[in-house]
């Protein structure tokens, strides 16, 4: 059986989590389903715990990430802001370019 390489990868600030894939997974959840409840029921957490993360994320970077809409014949929702889809888009861009690179790297390396 051929040796696999796993990697995991994430962003901090003074020691304290700020971006992960599942967060940023999170957030692409909630632009996909229009709600942050959607995406917290897709991830099998509490909405709690997805809006503490989602909140977590925003102190630290010092901007919204999320913009809800109340009501109406639709009922309510939420969207992503323009700078937490750049977010998104540049963190996924930022992971796959990461996994490339760790691919050459362990190909190299280990002659598989």
């Amino acid at each position: 059986m051929p040796l696999t390489i796993r990697s995991k990868c994430w962003v901090e600030q003074d020691g304290a989590l700020v971006l992960s894939d599942w967060r940023v997974d999170l957030l692409a959840a909630v632009d996909e389903l229009g709600s942050l409840s959607a995406a917290a029921e897709r991830f099998e957490v509490a909405y709690r715990v997805a809006w503490g993360k989602i909140k977590e994320i925003e102190g630290r970077l010092g901007y919204p990430l999320l913009v809800g809409h109340s009501g109406g014949a639709g009922g309510g929702g939420t969207e992503l802001t323009p700078a937490a889809r750049d977010l998104v888009a540049r963190y996924n861009r930022f992971r796959a370019g990461l996994a490339e690179l760790i691919e050459q790297r362990f190909h190299q390396e280990f002659d598989v």
